[in-house]
């Protein structure tokens, strides 16, 4: 059975999805996305990714709040069979969960109940987890809660950053999301309560936790670089200016925390050491570490904040 479909999301993350329910037999009668914003030098209007996509296809696209007290009542008039919502950027209100016809489906880039929230790719590689996956679930009022119908597992290893776990997550999640509404459309579908003993929550990252602290062990700051590339990065100041590391490895070294240890931009920590891979200055573009040690004096012995 062909079903019309709201998809509701916002960034790259949620374009396989989108791509996928577009080639599929089913019918997306519109796209809700976050409205465009304004690029601060030249005021330039930028369009999510969800939206450009939308406009490229000539599918209908909606960027109004669904809190407004008429934007149900023009949801409702679309007549959907089925919501998918991955990574809108907003709370559904109530109002729409209560209806007791239609499905919210979500894709959830965690293992549920582990890492319900906001940041769920970024919690997983902080944590240093094994591994983690993707969740097609049941949007019900509380976060991240709902019963789910299948469960896809990755690996996680110590060179994962978060730009390529979430590429990796998106695709896969895609892929399961078909053939979830696949057994929604056919009354074949199986939803499987979470266990809420197990539940731990992906709290959203603030900027004061992106900051590296050298009193950190090496396996730590390594898992910070990764879980913030490409955004929003882990940094340390050099002369009050924020320097970025975008990739690292752990070394067998000892030397002060915070401290230049030798010219290939090796830094002591509290267990071993790291040496920077790639490195970015404030407003400049990424380098490796030898390209940036020409042009910035960071000898042996400097000392990092």
């Amino acid at each position: 059975m062909s079903l019309k479909i709201v998809f509701m999301g916002t960034p790259e993350f949620s374009i396989p999805a989108l791509k996928a329910l577009k080639q599929s037999k089913h019918k997306i009668v519109c796209v809700y996305t976050q409205p465009p914003k304004k690029k601060s030098r030249g005021q330039k209007i930028l369009k999510t990714a969800a939206h450009i996509f939308s406009e490229n296809e000539g599918i209908k696209v909606n960027t109004n709040n669904l809190n407004n007290e008429n934007e149900y009542k023009n949801f409702m008039k679309l007549n959907p069979d089925l919501v998918v919502v991955v990574a809108y950027g907003q709370i559904i209100p109530d109002i729409y969960l209560e209806n007791p016809n239609l499905i919210f489906l979500n894709l959830h880039a965690s293992l549920l109940p582990k890492w319900r929230g906001a940041a769920p790719i970024e919690r997983a590689i902080l944590n240093k987890d094994k591994e983690t996956g993707i969740s097609i679930m049941k949007i019900e009022k509380k976060l991240d809660a709902g019963p789910f119908i299948k469960q896809l597992t990755v690996k996680i290893n110590k060179e994962t950053t978060s730009g390529e776990l979430s590429k990796k997550l998106s695709v896969l999640g895609a892929e399961a999301l078909k053939d979830s509404i696949e057994l929604i459309s056919s009354s074949k579908v199986n939803f499987k309560e979470q266990n809420e003993e197990n539940v731990t929550y992906a709290k959203k990252i603030n900027k004061i936790e992106t900051q590296i602290n050298w009193k950190d062990k090496a396996e730590n700051i390594i898992a910070k670089i990764n879980a913030f590339n490409p955004k929003p990065g882990a940094w340390f100041l050099l002369k009050n200016k924020r320097i970025k590391i975008l990739k690292a490895k752990e070394v067998i070294q000892k030397g002060e925390e915070g401290k230049v240890l030798d010219d290939k931009l090796t830094v002591g920590c509290s267990t071993n050491a790291i040496q920077i891979l790639k490195i970015q200055k404030e407003g400049k573009r990424e380098m490796n570490a030898a390209e940036f040690l020409m042009g910035n004096n960071l000898k042996k012995g400097t000392k990092l904040n």
